[in-house]
């Protein structure tokens, strides 16, 4: 599991404040508002322009986990949680100690949020349902402040609408993840909720409407330093200069579309024909759309086009895992996308991941419709060898080389 702050801590230095002063500003309604700002007076001006970096932990490559707080306790911090930052989904969730629904209890090892702890918890009530392909998660709705980080100079947001889960898939008992932090457009939000990053632009706490995504690569490792995320910057320490933008087609998921000349190959050794099945699939996806998901830990593409690249690349289907496995030692030649005019090519190393400790297999996964009605999934992979820039306000994806160490 993550290293995690308890949700009882006292951070040294939060004692420099006097009740008489945190009573009056609770009793007033004004004490979320309050550590918002002193947050902003905290931070000089060019810790600002840099945005609010946040450290992910990585699992094996395959998940990136972030630790966020939510409410405010009295002598301390919020209450911490284990979350997948997901670019996939537009809604934040975590368990409530209510989370006792079912024939078995899916919540014993996670935090659970206690409203009772916070002082700036409001009650909404609402209940909501999300249905993943293993099972509903579902609860209600409350209000409070979420911090993107467990430091007091991390991005706070007051007045964030989140799910309080009473029951959650049997899927995530055995993840470790408490709940998911979504962070594409409001449009798709169960609800229509304000996502949280959303609710940070409305609120101007961020400088510009994006945020930066750079990701590690640690091979078969666990709860290791495995990338940051920059809320409301690009990310000019761990990324360069960015090669391309692409519109996207509309505020929903981060999809956008692939122009009718785009293609994908292998390069050099490894060209599928040219004249057979390079091109056909090339006519037969000229309107292909892709879209940059984080907490897809592979590249999932046309069924027959995965197979056409994972066979030439050297890769063998293994039914048990629906994977193609490969040497973990092997040396691939680049995946190469053209994104409009941009060329982007995923070289061996993002391609070729740990699924056991001693076997490998190609990020790659046949899906057809891909869960967003896009031909692509551009997963962890890609966006390992990318840097990735979600600019919300410009509603365009970014893309940069990434420094990777």
């Amino acid at each position: 599991m993550c290293a995690v702050m308890s949700a009882s801590s006292i951070k040294a230095g939060y004692q420099i404040f006097k009740d008489s002063m945190r009573k009056q500003l609770v009793r007033a309604g004004q004490w979320e508002e309050y550590m918002a700002t002193k947050g902003h007076l905290r931070a000089d001006r060019s810790s600002f322009a840099a945005g609010y970096p946040q450290t992910v932990n990585d699992y094996d490559d395959a998940e990136y986990v972030g630790n966020i707080t939510i409410g405010t306790a009295r002598y301390g911090t919020g209450q911490t949680f284990e979350v997948l930052l997901d670019t996939g989904s537009a809604n934040l969730w975590v368990p409530d100690v209510a989370c006792t629904e079912g024939a078995t209890n899916n919540c014993p090892n996670k935090h659970l949020f206690n409203a009772t702890d916070s002082t700036t918890y409001t009650k909404i009530g609402r209940s909501w349902i999300i249905n993943y392909g293993t099972g509903p998660t579902k609860g209600f709705f409350g209000r409070d402040t979420v911090r993107f980080g467990t430091d007091e100079t991390d991005l706070t947001v007051p007045k964030c609408t989140f799910g309080q889960a009473t029951y959650i898939s049997s899927y995530f008992k055995r993840d470790v993840i408490d709940g998911i932090l979504g962070l594409a457009f409001q449009s798709i939000a169960i609800d229509n909720v304000k996502p949280p990053f959303i609710e940070a632009i409305d609120q101007k706490l961020v400088d510009q409407p994006l945020f930066t995504v750079w990701l590690e690569h640690d091979g078969f490792k666990q709860n290791v330093a495995g990338g940051v995320y920059t809320w409301g910057a690009e990310d000019y320490m761990n990324c360069g200069v960015v090669i391309a933008y692409q519109t996207l087609t509309s505020a929903t998921y981060f999809l956008f579309k692939m122009q009718a000349h785009s293609k994908l190959y292998i390069s050099p050794s490894h060209v599928l024909s040219r004249h057979s099945d390079w091109r056909e699939w090339r006519n037969e996806e000229a309107n292909a759309f892709a879209v940059s998901d984080t907490s897809s830990s592979l590249i999932s593409g046309p069924p027959d086009v995965i197979e056409k690249i994972a066979t030439a690349a050297g890769g063998k289907f293994d039914k048990a895992s629906g994977l193609y496995t490969i040497d973990c030692n092997a040396k691939i030649a680049d995946i190469i996308f053209v994104i409009g005019s941009a060329t982007f090519g995923v070289d061996s190393a993002n391609m070729i991941i740990p699924i056991s400790e001693n076997q490998c297999a190609l990020s790659l996964e046949g899906y057809a419709g891909a869960g967003f009605g896009s031909s692509w999934i551009l997963g962890d992979p890609f966006i390992r060898e990318y840097c990735n820039i979600y600019d919300l306000g410009n509603k365009r994806m970014g893309f940069a080389k990434s420094y990777q160490r």
